[in-house]
């Protein structure tokens, strides 16, 4: 995907989920996100296990319910949010307060040094993201070797796959692509040494990558 067509998708994310802010943690909106909330939590605190002040990050951090939730379950977490919109980002410091650190910016740019955290999530926005692979490349630099990254989100079995990728380019959220088992294998496989998938539900998936 070119830049250009790139940014517009970046945009119509940005501003659909500024629109949604406020009711993100009660609306239809949100539903789906909260549905995968303990499968990535569980997962992410799974992968720390037996770590002490573990250094995590969660991108497309929303509002930030995902990691509260996450510090409930390793309370000496050092937690670093990333998300696109503003409103988001402010809606998440306001509830997570000095809990967790909240940046304004991009997972397919991510400001930070290598081996900069010990395990990352991605919740319901891995598919919004217009270069997928630089997304993945960014989590595997800033990871330590050994890190994991927990990707909830969206899926379909083919046939309904097929029609939804169609129609995405005309969607007003920002959704770029509904990714297949193999797909997303793949783009986390270039990077990662280990990767597990699984569904979950319906409509659902869980993917597990390791440094």
């Amino acid at each position: 995907m070119d830049e250009k067509k790139a940014a517009e998708y970046r945009e119509r994310s940005r501003s659909a989920f500024d629109a949604q802010a406020a009711t993100y943690d009660t609306g239809m909106e949100g539903a789906h996100a909260r549905s995968l909330y303990p499968h990535v939590a569980e997962e992410v605190r799974r992968a720390v296990a037996g770590l002490v002040a573990p250094r995590l990050l969660d991108l497309g951090c929303g509002t930030g319910a995902l990691a509260e939730r996450v510090l409930g379950e390793v309370p000496d977490a050092r937690v670093t949010c990333v998300d696109l919109s503003l409103r988001m980002a402010e809606v998440a410091r306001a509830r997570l307060g000095g809990g967790a650190k909240v940046l304004l910016g991009s997972s397919e740019r991510l400001p930070f040094r290598d081996g900069s955290f010990d395990a990352a999530w991605c919740n319901d926005s891995f598919h919004h993201y217009p270069d997928p692979e630089r997304a993945a490349f960014q989590v595997w630099r800033v990871l330590v070797p050994g890190g994991t990254l927990v990707i909830g989100d969206t899926w379909q079995p083919a046939p309904a796959r097929a029609l939804m990728n169609a129609w995405l380019p005309r969607s007003h959220e920002g959704d770029v692509r509904i990714y297949s088992e193999r797909e997303l294998r793949v783009i986390l496989g270039t990077w990662f040494s280990d990767v597990t998938w699984r569904r979950v539900g319906m409509t659902a998936c869980v993917a597990v990558a390791r440094k």
